[in-house]
């Protein structure tokens, strides 16, 4: 078992999908959690899917405790660095330790060239899905540094930073980023024995992706694609009989690279893909 007993994790994009999962999971094998997500919708981001909410970050909350485990939870928009900062101030105070960063927190795109990306959707994502890990970077780094017992970092980045999905040139350069974030950090904590990785799930089975804004992006033909059109065209890229995957999938690695048994494990790019790259 890939045991976490005892350590503390901070969460972004907890309120529900791979966020909660993560949560859950790492609660399972023994960790404390401080949870965090914007936990109300963003209209004006024109997603094409509604973000999390407060009753879903409370649910969280109450499946972590059913697990006999504690839990703290704010709603923090990860572009805000002060309330970032605050939820991580207020969650080792509780807590007495920060040993785990699960950079989770994002948002997808609806399908359009690259040079017709309006200037205002292109900061947006970059904002959100780049620039908001590393807001949770900064925010969590000096605490693990403080507790001088090392420490795991993991970045939820996407295939999208390792093959090419035509239409998200947005959504692919901020996972694109979040490669370099994660490898320069890994290299510039590695003397203080904290671990840097990302991970880059193929399709998973939550909101962001089961939406038709997004099947579009797998059956551009489609006019109005439905979820069998898309879940056919996802599984014809996996190597693996597996259309989707969970969001518990995505959560067993992680736990396992904030893990002791990967200690050893720096800088690594991990692909969960059901051997998307293999086709």
């Amino acid at each position: 078992m890939n045991s976490v007993a005892g350590k503390v994790a901070f969460i972004t994009g907890a309120a529900r999908g791979q966020g909660r999962s993560h949560a859950i999971e790492l609660a399972k094998a023994g960790a404390d959690i401080i949870a965090v997500d914007i936990a109300h919708d963003l209209p004006e981001l024109g997603l094409g899917y509604p973000l999390g909410s407060a009753e879903e970050l409370a649910q969280t909350a109450k499946e972590v405790e059913a697990l006999d485990r504690r839990i703290v939870t704010a709603q923090v928009d990860v572009r805000d660095a002060e309330g970032l900062a605050n939820a991580v101030e207020q969650g080792v105070a509780e807590f007495g330790r920060l040993d785990i960063v699960a950079a989770n927190a994002g948002i997808a795109a609806s399908p359009v060239p690259a040079h017709e990306i309006t200037e205002e959707r292109w900061t947006q994502m970059i904002d959100i899905n780049l620039t908001g890990v590393w807001k949770t970077v900064r925010a969590t780094v000096p605490h693990l540094i403080a507790g001088g017992n090392g420490g795991s970092i993991i970045l939820t980045s996407s295939m999208a930073a390792l093959r090419v999905y035509q239409g998200i040139a947005a959504y692919s350069a901020a996972k694109h980023g979040l490669v370099g974030l994660m490898k320069t950090v890994a290299a510039e904590l590695a003397p203080h024995s904290i671990r840097v990785n990302t991970v880059h799930p193929t399709q998973v089975d939550t909101p962001m992706v089961m939406n038709e804004e997004l099947f579009k992006i797998f059956r551009p033909d489609l006019t109005n694609p439905i979820r069998e059109d898309f879940l056919a065209a996802s599984a014809s890229l996996h190597a693996l009989p597996v259309a989707v995957a969970e969001p518990v999938d995505i959560s067993k690695a992680l736990v396992f690279l904030a893990s002791d048994d990967a200690r050893l494990i720096t800088g690594l790019a991990l692909p969960i893909d059901a051997g998307l790259l293999l086709k």
